[in-house]
């Protein structure tokens, strides 16, 4: 043990360190592994992503991953061997692209893995006032240490609850050290299943610096597709969505919700953003019996409007605001569109601009917490609920 806790010591004060991240979303298309090279830390970071990919998942793993997937009854059993499970999938799918890319594991100081949410119960979602915020990411990390030869920082989220948080959205701290820059105010939206944004103000101030979920991103038109379009996992660029009209009366009572309406910063998933929602809003409106386009399109309209209405809330704070796209649904030219015609007086980038790949956003993100970790550093934010200034990830030994 006391030779891997130097090991650990060594590789925490090398003056470039190379840290893999990983990042698997609601779409469940496949693993993100993004390989970074890290240069300092806190406000002296310094990141070149060196590579990336999306490993993709066979249809089989996917499918039992979905079996366990944001419902509120499983077979506890199952959850039991998915950690095990995701974990070793994964470190097959991180061993694959280190060959494929040339490098030795040795090589490779650090990975840092998400994991896989199955279920994210933020108190405003459960409702149990004598219950915490609570959220379980699973696929172990000392499968991964074990399996890769690589010490490996996963489950990031408990400490955020642990510290006063919900456990999400973790961006802004990945946000504020990477994107901030001096005398512009910046929106970094990022859209996933679920969307959310970072601002960060042009004066640098932590203190101001918020993120929060706006609402759903693609996860209700990927689940709708994924249930009633065989063989589809997304609709790719819209094309059922733009083959069928808005229904409004469907759209109102999608945005009905309260947690629109509830202040910042707020967290929610695929837990309320159901398809047993939309059946619910379908109900209310009398709108059960639309054709499956006129369902995407409204569902497209209803990401759009949550993610508008959130950013127009802090439009009074921002001066010639830009925005920064990242994620899967900054490739929908529908929702694109539309968050565009909306928002008229932002200037629309993608992080591409920031020399950061907009789908390998999140995965650098995870890769950027665990560098605070091993530096021992933690970023201020102010005594603010929900932000707590902390740092995250446990550590997992491979021997």
């Amino acid at each position: 043990m006391m030779n891997q806790i130097e090991n650990l010591y060594k590789k925490s004060q090398k003056a470039e360190k190379l840290i893999i991240g990983l990042m698997s979303g609601t779409s469940m298309d496949g693993l993100d592994i993004a390989l970074c090279s890290f240069s300092g830390s806190g406000a002296d970071t310094e990141i070149k992503l060196l590579k990336f990919k999306t490993a993709d998942y066979t249809d089989t793993f996917r499918k039992q991953v979905k079996s366990i997937f944001s419902k509120r009854e499983v077979n506890l059993e199952m959850v039991c061997l998915m950690n095990e499970q995701i974990a070793l999938t994964h470190a097959k799918l991180i061993n694959e692209a280190i060959a494929e890319w040339g490098y030795q594991n040795e090589d490779i100081d650090f990975v840092a893995s998400h994991g896989q949410t199955i279920y994210h119960a933020p108190k405003s979602l459960h409702q149990q006032n004598d219950l915490p915020n609570g959220t379980l990411q699973i696929g172990d990390g000392d499968h991964i240490a074990v399996n890769t030869g690589i010490i490996t920082l996963s489950d990031f989220r408990q400490k955020h609850i642990a510290a006063g948080g919900e456990g999400a959205p973790l961006a802004v701290y990945g946000d504020y050290l990477i994107f901030s820059k001096q005398n512009e105010d910046r929106i970094m939206l990022n859209i996933g299943g679920i969307a959310n944004y970072t601002y960060l103000p042009g004066d640098l101030e932590a203190a101001k610096v918020f993120s929060t979920d706006v609402g759903p991103g693609n996860t209700l038109m990927d689940q709708y597709v994924q249930k009633h379009f065989d063989g589809l996992y997304y609709d790719k660029d819209a094309a059922i969505a733009r083959s069928g009209k808005v229904n409004q009366q469907l759209l109102q009572a999608l945005l009905s919700n309260g947690f629109f309406a509830a202040g910042f910063p707020k967290t929610t998933g695929p837990e309320l953003f159901s398809l047993t929602y939309l059946e619910d809003a379908q109900i209310a409106s009398n709108t059960s019996e639309l054709t499956r386009e006129d369902v995407m399109a409204t569902l497209c309209h209803f990401s759009a409007q949550g993610i508008v209405e959130a950013i127009k809330r802090a439009l009074d704070k921002l001066s010639d605001a830009v925005l920064y796209l990242s994620g899967g649904g900054m490739h929908n030219p529908l929702l694109l569109s539309l968050l565009k015609s909306e928002l008229p007086k932002i200037l629309f980038k993608t992080t591409s601009d920031l020399e950061v790949n907009p789908d390998a956003k999140e995965a650098v993100l995870f890769a950027l917490l665990a560098n605070e970790t091993i530096c021992g550093s933690q970023i201020y934010f102010g005594e603010r609920e929900g932000v707590p200034s902390i740092c995250m990830g446990k550590i997992s030994l491979p021997r």
